[in-house]
């Protein structure tokens, strides 16, 4: 029973040290503590150009005749803002540090960490239904164009991709927001939800939310796909005019596994690497669908913060995206090494 016990407890230590000095652990922890310093230095360059903008959200205060001197002076007082700008930023590192506290909100009076993490789902589910219905239709379309290359299919296609690209997203938003008021009920003006979303069942609050995604999603996804179909249809045709691609017609395989199964597999690895670029962007370039469809996701309090130069708020929100943008880019690179075992992580840069 004793030695039963003692090579499971090997076995389990083995597996342990297996697990903690194998590439992929090694390189998530690489890159956490890379993203940890560039956390770091971002917050910092963000805070120094803040307090360089002209003006600040006491001199907005001082503009309103209803509040007195003696409040001002408390408010500078309960925030620190009579001390140095470093002063005001190791103070505020420290406390994210220890107490993962990123402040206080000036305009809302509330801690800057239950703002971000009441906007946050809001922005994720709208990005990634976005990415999700952006590689649907773009995968195929590249695909397809680049098959069928020269053709009126790849020509039409390839003006799509164009316009695509070249249609400001803003417009994309209004001409969507004008759909949605000529149509209405059918499709949802604006908001998250509905006025009756408490009184409906669970499966009725989820359809609700998925009916009010319809129209920002897809301004979000006639901004983004165009570019990643162009990508696609590139890597597809660089691909097939590879060796191992005329090879393996050669030896009589059939044309829809050479382009699906041989070709496509190496043209998507460029894409999936964008990926964590990808998500950032949308979560960066979702202010607009959230300004126009009234989205309550983290671009409009960004948006907010920003116009009313509410310190704290900027800088939690500034730091969220940038944390976001490097666990995308993480991700992308532990996808690679999945659709692609042949793929070092350490030749990732």
């Amino acid at each position: 029973m004793t030695v039963t016990r003692s090579s499971s407890v090997n076995q389990k230590l083995t597996g342990l040290q297996v697990l903690l000095t194998s590439e992929t652990t090694l390189y998530v922890l690489k890159r956490i503590l890379q993203g940890l310093l560039t956390l770091l230095l971002a917050s910092f360059l963000s805070f120094v150009i803040i307090q360089l903008a002209p003006g600040n959200f006491v001199a907005t205060l001082q503009q309103n005749p209803t509040i007195s001197q003696q409040t001002l002076e408390d408010f500078i007082k309960r925030f620190g803002l009579d001390r140095p700008w470093y002063e005001q930023y190791g103070r505020w590192l420290w406390q994210i540090v220890t107490r993962l506290d990123f402040g206080v909100s000036f305009a809302y009076n509330r801690s800057v960490s239950s703002l971000l993490a009441e906007r946050i789902p809001a922005t994720l589910l709208l990005a990634i239904s976005s990415i999700i219905l952006t590689w649907l239709i773009a995968l195929p379309l590249g695909i397809l164009s680049a098959v069928k290359q020269n053709t009126v299919i790849d020509k039409i296609l390839r003006v799509i991709s164009y316009l695509g690209q070249g249609f400001p997203s803003f417009i994309t938003a209004l001409l969507l927001l004008i759909v949605a008021q000529n149509v209405s009920p059918i499709l949802p003006v604006g908001n998250m939800t509905s006025l009756n979303h408490a009184e409906l069942s669970p499966i009725g609050q989820i359809l609700d939310i998925g009916w009010h995604m319809i129209l920002p999603t897809i301004a979000l996804t006639v901004t983004s796909f165009a570019g990643l179909m162009r990508l696609m249809r590139g890597q597809m045709l660089d691909v097939m005019r590879q060796d191992y691609i005329q090879t393996a017609r050669a030896k009589g395989l059939p044309e829809d596994k050479v382009i699906y199964v041989h070709a496509l597999r190496n043209a998507v690895n460029p894409l999936i690497t964008l990926l964590g670029f990808e998500f950032a962007s949308l979560l960066g370039g979702s202010f607009i669908a959230e300004f126009f469809f009234n989205w309550p996701g983290l671009g409009r309090l960004i948006l907010q913060a920003v116009t009313a130069q509410d310190l704290y708020l900027v800088m939690g929100s500034l730091t969220m995206g940038a944390a976001m943008l490097i666990i995308g880019n993480l991700l992308a690179d532990l996808l690679l090494k999945v659709v692609d075992p042949r793929i070092k992580l350490e030749n990732l840069k």
